[in-house]
């Protein structure tokens, strides 16, 4: 194995480590640079997590030279290699950088002209002589691009800083937004306390409100450019289809790798990944192919991992932009899980597959639920979905054109070919709070989905605007809509109606699937009546004209079972209790006969992390991107609309600011986000809340939320550390 002096202190300590090829050898770069690169270099960076568990990104600038990214590519292998194979390896193209990347530096990047060939060096300076004009571009990940030292370069759409040395000058285009200075003004402040160890001056600029010295600086000012639109955006929202391969052979001598098709559309099984194969998984529709190193496939495959997924984008004639990401067994990020529909991480402890703890999915660890302590507790919160016990004010409606109230008797029953508008209201605080959940039937017609959202906007208007909205499909419900029948299941009747004399006749034979949530709150679900529906870690209610039978599966619980109880109070008869292994005959008779049923333990889904994304359409189409690194409060852009993406549900977050079409727009786009989930997720629950009226199952998911952070203007917050 081969060690190269750098590499003794590499990975000790949690934190980033910055690289520059110089001279084909690797050559630190100071923290307080960390963030700028030149344009004509190549770097290698490490990040190290508390695990630990390790991600090598090799950054390619555009100018750099064929010698330079060879050499990043090898001190790349070498450094996997010193580090016991474990770590993720990302390919990084500047310009075109991977979300994970961009994560490591919150207040953005900067690309300077020149590199090592030049004679630039990375120096803290102290250069009071700087001069040199930065472009600011993105409103989730930053770049700071040098362009050209002159009012050409310049548009009024965008920030740019006049970099002076002693003063930095933030000029502010004319149609440029306030989210957009917000993250410029960081860049500025980073300049100032970073690059100049403090010493220099920041100014804020106005476009026409130029000072001397910028004017001294550039020559007289013509008439500035309009803006410009980013027509190479992608519209990350619909992440497309992709395709699985198995690397069959790299030892070819004319240098290209052979790969067989596994499956040509996503998503995949996990089994279809043999532990003694690499695989690809490619996504090239998205800039993005995946290497899956297997972690019994042979040595020189393993090793050659990144070169065989840059030659798969040679001969796939992918742009030479796209991503790559070598990934060790185990350490797969979420992104690659996605294309599975049945991903399940193994909780081993030892190896690297103790890396799934990856970014920030090492702050996510299971809370379990404890209703007492629900309002301290802002975490465990929002990991269950509670904003509290449900022991609050409940009020049911039924939409028939109008609503309709639901006799309180029947409070918990609820029916396919239906549509409901439930208000349930609580105190928090002083305040009162207030949700309305609108549960959509599968069976209820359009006119009545149509009729629920109009009567859901009508309900929140009549109450100024305050409530949260949470829109059900039915089978989908959140625990704390589940929680609201104190003690009774939420009972779900597969087609029907509750309407006066509306009712079908109900099917003489029935079965009720009853199942515990996280938060002990109970739900008996309506299926077909089948031997194929049973699982082993639940209890079930069987009805037939004759019979009445409660099955107890072997995993389930005895709030399961006390839940029956209602389900049999309402179907009416006397049961006889069936243990699962001890069944008669005509318990399977009336099931349809004998069938495979889920018998494995109760499959504990993966913790995913949850991910930040906003709508907006101020490029002139609305598009969504990801908040890169680990989200906090003051990412969500006050006049965007923000989709959080917490795995069983998506929030909807409207900013003060944002527009009609980001407003109207984002719910459609909420609804394509889950439709075209490579994993299968499908008819989620989409809760909308609105910027000063956030609930603790939206904010626990953000660390140290301040309830008072919009009562100042941000930017003013922003200029006062000018």
């Amino acid at each position: 194995m081969v060690s190269h002096k750098e590499f003794v202190d590499a990975g000790k300590k949690p934190g980033l480590q910055v690289w520059r090829i110089e001279n084909m050898d690797l050559k630190p770069v100071p923290k307080g640079l960390h963030g700028s690169f030149f344009t004509g270099d190549a770097y290698l960076l490490l990040y190290t997590t508390s695990a630990p568990s390790y991600n090598i990104h090799m950054w390619l600038g555009d100018e750099c030279s064929q010698d330079e990214s060879g050499a990043a590519a090898v001190f790349s292998i070498q450094l996997d290699d010193f580090l016991g194979g474990g770590p993720v390896q990302y390919r990084e193209l500047q310009n075109c950088e991977s979300n994970t990347f961009l994560g490591y530096f919150k207040s953005g990047i900067k690309y300077q002209k020149g590199g090592v060939a030049s004679g630039f060096q990375h120096v803290v300076t102290n250069d009071m002589n700087a001069k040199r004009l930065l472009h600011i571009k993105g409103r989730r990940a930053i770049r700071a691009t040098e362009v050209d030292m002159s009012w050409t370069s310049f548009n009024k759409g965008d920030c740019f800083i006049v970099d002076l040395g002693t003063d930095v000058y933030q000029w502010c285009g004319s149609e440029c937004n306030r989210f957009e200075r917000l993250k410029a003004a960081e860049v500025c402040i980073g300049i100032r306390d970073n690059e100049r160890n403090g010493r220099a001056k920041v100014h804020m600029v106005e476009e026409g409100d130029e000072p001397e010295a910028i004017i001294k600086a550039l020559g007289p000012k013509p008439d500035i450019a309009p803006s410009t639109v980013d027509d190479d955006k992608v519209d990350t929202s619909n992440k497309k289809k992709a395709s699985l391969y198995m690397v069959s052979d790299i030892s070819d001598a004319s240098g290209s790798i052979k790969v067989t098709l596994v499956a040509a559309s996503s998503p995949f099984q996990q089994a279809m990944l043999s532990p003694e194969e690499c695989y690809i998984v490619d996504n090239g529709v998205d800039k993005n192919i995946f290497v899956w190193k297997g972690p019994k496939a042979n040595l020189a495959e393993r090793k050659a991992a990144m070169a065989t997924g840059q030659k798969f984008i040679k001969d796939k004639g992918y742009s030479a932009k796209t991503q790559i990401q070598v990934l060790p067994a185990g350490a797969e990020p979420t992104l690659f899980k996605q294309f599975f529909s049945d991903w399940r991480d193994k909780d081993q402890t030892t190896g690297p597959s103790k890396a799934f703890t990856i970014g920030r999915i090492a702050k996510v660890e299971q809370v379990p639920f404890d209703a007492s302590t629900l309002h301290s507790n802002k975490a465990m919160a929002a990991q269950h979905g509670m904003v509290d016990d449900g022991k609050g004010k409940v009020q049911i409606w039924r939409v028939e054109g109008e609503k309709v109230p639901v006799d309180p008797s029947s409070y918990g029953h609820f029916y396919g070919g239906d549509c409901y508008l439930i208000l349930y209201s609580y105190r928090q605080g002083a305040r009162e709070q207030h949700i309305i959940y609108t549960w959509q039937g599968l069976k209820c017609t359009q006119d009545e989905l149509a009729a629920s959202a109009f009567l859901t906007v009508q309900l929140d208007d009549s109450m100024g605007g305050s409530p949260v909205q949470v829109r059900v499909t039915q089978g989908q419900e959140p625990s704390h809509l589940m929680s609201l029948f104190q003690g009774k299941p939420m009972i779900i009747h597969m087609g029907g109606t509750s309407r006066k004399g509306g009712q079908s006749q109900a099917a003489s034979n029935r079965l009720f699937h009853i199942r515990q949530s996280s938060v002990r709150a109970t739900r008996a679900v309506e299926v077909e009546v089948s031997a194929t529906k049973l699982n082993t870690n639940d209890v079930f209610v069987l009805k037939t004209p004759k019979t009445l039978f409660v099955w107890r599966g072997v995993g389930a619980s005895d709030e399961e079972m006390e839940a029956a109880k209602h389900v049999v109070g309402f179907l009416g008869g006397n049961p006889s209790q069936v243990s699962e292994g001890k069944e008669p005959g005509d318990f399977w008779a009336a099931l349809g006969g004998k069938k495979e049923y889920q018998t494995s333990k109760s499959l504990q889904s993966v913790l995913n992390p949850p991910r930040l994304f906003g709508c907006s359409n101020k490029t002139g189409r609305l598009i969504v991107e990801e908040v890169p690194g680990d989200f906090t409060q003051s990412d969500l852009a006050t006049d965007d609309v923000m989709l959080l993406d917490t795995w069983d549900q998506i929030f909807l977050w409207v900013g003060n600011e944002a527009n009609a079409e980001e407003k109207t727009g984002a719910p459609k786009l909420a609804k394509e986000y889950v439709d075209s989930d490579p994993s299968g997720r499908k008819g989620l629950p989409i809760i909308t809340i609105k910027q000063g009226a956030e609930p603790p199952t939206f904010t626990g998911w953000f660390q140290a939320w301040d309830s008072k952070m919009w009562e100042t203007d941000p930017l003013d917050k922003m200029r006062s550390r000018f």
